[in-house]
């Protein structure tokens, strides 16, 4: 399965992800495959370019708080491209900002920055899928994300902790139906 809406091109001082509609549960999966991909392979630098996305779901928002978190712990950063107000805010509000860097001025790639997108092809896109996720892998991948939010600060605790329970039932619930 593929999903057209990422695409990527890895560059020699970083990964580029662009995220051509809203950037959710559905298609955070896929980001974080070939984030871990890139990172796995000694990747330090992953850009997640929003310009063209509408918005983001609280699991993408942990997503891309959980791989922030892995590139910190490797000497890396996680950068995002040119969000939407409305996406820059969201992600103050849960204290991303302090584990991402919002549109850096000093980043290598603001002086080139059309020319990176005009290197990103649907082509890509195709690697990027991960397989389409059963139910239970989807509310695995949920509250991962969501326990990430969670973790952040006291606030996400308090506004995710139902979310999370109500996911952990789910999953406990699917894991039952699997061993009957």
């Amino acid at each position: 399965m593929t999903d057209a809406s990422l695409t990527y091109h890895e560059f020699d001082d970083c990964l580029w992800i662009r995220c051509n509609s809203r950037g959710s549960f559905v298609n955070s999966p896929s980001l974080k495959a070939v984030s871990e991909k890139y990172i796995g392979r000694g990747g330090k630098v992953i850009v997640v370019d929003l310009e063209i996305c509408p918005g983001v779901d609280s699991t993408f928002m942990g997503t891309l708080a959980g791989l922030a978190r892995k590139l910190l712990a490797a000497g890396g950063v996680l950068q995002i491209a040119t969000p939407t107000q409305r996406t820059r805010s969201a992600m103050e509000s849960l204290g991303l900002d302090m584990l991402v860097e919002i549109d850096p001025a000093s980043a290598t790639w603001q002086a080139d920055i059309e020319s990176r997108r005009t290197q990103l092809s649907q082509d890509s896109s195709s690697e990027a899928a991960a397989e389409k996720l059963n139910e239970l892998e989807r509310t695995r991948h949920v509250l991962e994300a969501h326990n990430t939010l969670r973790s952040m600060n006291h606030k996400n605790n308090e506004a995710f902790g139902y979310v999370c329970e109500t996911l952990e039932e789910d999953l406990m619930r699917h894991e039952a139906e699997l061993d009957d």
